[in-house]
């Protein structure tokens, strides 16, 4: 079975051979092939170039992917700026389009179409549907979203001193989404566009289980059950960070059928398995600074023991990277993790 081949089985619920290598690459695959990190986030040719050459080379089972955890600053008429240099590896929020109360309830909804770095993404959506892959739009989640319009620290005040505000953002920020991801579905078609959503402002780490209750899980609910009406199968969740005590409430959340969920290093396979792994593929969770720092034998035993762990998951399970690959990995680490899979994944 080839790495097309499975990955189309693990979505339609079939039996698969082996596990899927599913790592979280990015800025690598631009290193991988001599260009600049930056080209992965402002040129969607040499990054779909990038991405499918990296992916040839290791036989992952992967789509590239467009996007980063900072979507909403631009898009609602803030910056960013792109990485430069050794140390920075996406881009990153230059100017907040909300900085004022009086800025929340002037914020408008962008144009799906033509703001901040849709356009882009667009572009390299054509690009995957000329090879028949799928369509893979990346959004902040409506949180952590909510968090790059105003800023985490306005974001995580304002739930405390005037949560109104919040919900007035959060409200925002999910229609946002629901409009964004129609945009897709009307271009390529409901049952091609898999959408992503990276949700790590509504760690642990950051707010407790009780305002991701409040103040997050009713609008990622909402928004699911928008998504999966329009047709759309799948539902991408990337849950980055310390989310054990939230997992209760990502249970509830409908991510179609299958669902497909990443997590942090933070919650354990089998916790994730507990929680999701009847709806969801389970994707994870190699810690990204084994990956970059460790030797290839720490490395080898940590995806080893993750894979015992999840074969285990009933709507499957890939190895992948916590978080995204650091662009500064040794290549040779990111081999082991497919020498891995090739050597302890398979079901038979």
């Amino acid at each position: 079975m080839d790495s097309r081949k499975r990955l189309e089985y693990f979505l339609k619920g079939k039996v698969v051979d082996r596990i899927g290598l599913y790592p979280f690459l990015l800025g690598f695959s631009a290193k991988n092939v001599g260009y600049s990190i930056s080209t992965i986030y402002n040129n969607p040719e040499k990054s779909f170039e990038a991405q499918i050459k990296t992916i040839e080379q290791y036989g992952f089972e992967l789509w590239p992917t467009f996007g980063y955890a900072s979507y909403g600053a631009w898009e609602f008429g803030g910056s960013v700026k792109m990485p430069e240099g050794q140390y920075e590896q996406a881009p990153s929020v230059t100017n907040y389009p909300v900085k004022s109360v009086e800025d929340v309830y002037d914020l408008k909804l962008p144009d799906p179409r033509i703001s901040g770095s849709i356009p882009l993404a667009m572009e390299f959506a054509h690009l995957q549907s000329k090879i028949n892959i799928p369509i893979t739009p990346i959004f902040g989640g409506n949180f952590t979203m909510a968090g790059n319009i105003c800023s985490p620290t306005n974001l995580c005040r304002w739930m405390m001193k005037k949560p109104e505000l919040v919900h007035h953002i959060m409200k925002v920020t999910t229609h946002h989404i629901i409009e964004s991801v129609k945009y897709w579905v009307d271009k390529f078609g409901a049952e091609q566009v898999i959408p992503q959503f990276w949700e790590p402002l509504a760690a642990n780490n950051v707010i407790s289980p009780k305002q991701f209750r409040d103040f997050v899980f009713v609008y990622l609910k909402e928004s699911s059950n928008e998504i999966l009406k329009m047709g759309v199968k799948h539902i991408f969740y990337h849950i980055c960070g310390e989310h054990n005590l939230n997992l209760q409430y990502w249970a509830q959340i409908p991510m179609g059928d299958p669902g497909i969920c990443s997590i942090g290093k933070e919650v354990d396979i089998d916790t994730a398995i507990k929680y999701l792994g009847k709806n969801c593929i389970i994707i994870g969770n190699i810690d990204t600074k084994i990956i970059k720092n460790g030797t290839s034998e720490e490395l080898y035993d940590v995806c080893k023991a993750t894979i015992i762990k999840g074969k285990k998951a009933p709507r499957g399970f890939m190895l992948s990277s916590a978080c995204e690959t650091p662009p500064e990995s040794p290549p040779y680490n990111v081999y082991i993790m497919q020498k891995a899979v090739n050597e302890y994944g398979w079901y038979k």
